[in-house]
């Protein structure tokens, strides 16, 4: 479940911002994920200290994994496993997809994977709610 996704660059910077932390997103990740294409919003995080970061939905939100999705890069927390922007590849490995903290804290406010950044395909990979 590790890929290495093209980054492509958007033409115009979106706004994917809430009352907390604002996110800009500068582009999308195109990736092959068992042999079908795929891709995600790439963000980047306008608030406390920048960085990439993409949250995603599959189709075992809400079953397997939290409803609102799960994190697969945060550049702030050092979860990145080879970002090269400058040569358009990001790695993604689902393998370390992890659920965000209001999962197990309803004090947190957390982002949330916004339309672009929702696979129709299952991720049996990385964190899963317990049975």
């Amino acid at each position: 479940m590790r890929v290495v996704a093209q980054f492509v660059p958007s033409a115009e910077v979106g706004d994917a911002g809430g009352d907390q932390v604002t996110f800009h997103q500068i582009g999308t990740l195109e990736f092959a994920l068992d042999g079908a294409p795929q891709h995600l919003a790439a963000l980047w995080i306008a608030g406390y200290a920048g960085g990439l970061f993409v949250p995603f939905r599959d189709a075992t939100s809400g079953t397997e994994t939290y409803g609102a999705g799960r994190y697969l890069l945060d550049t702030i927390k050092s979860a990145d496993l080879g970002s090269n922007l400058a040569d358009g590849t990001v790695i993604l490995d689902f393998n370390y997809a992890y659920h965000p903290s209001c999962v197990y804290d309803p004090i947190w406010v957390c982002p949330l994977a916004p339309p672009e950044s929702r696979l129709a395909i299952q991720i049996r990979a990385g964190e899963r709610l317990s049975p």
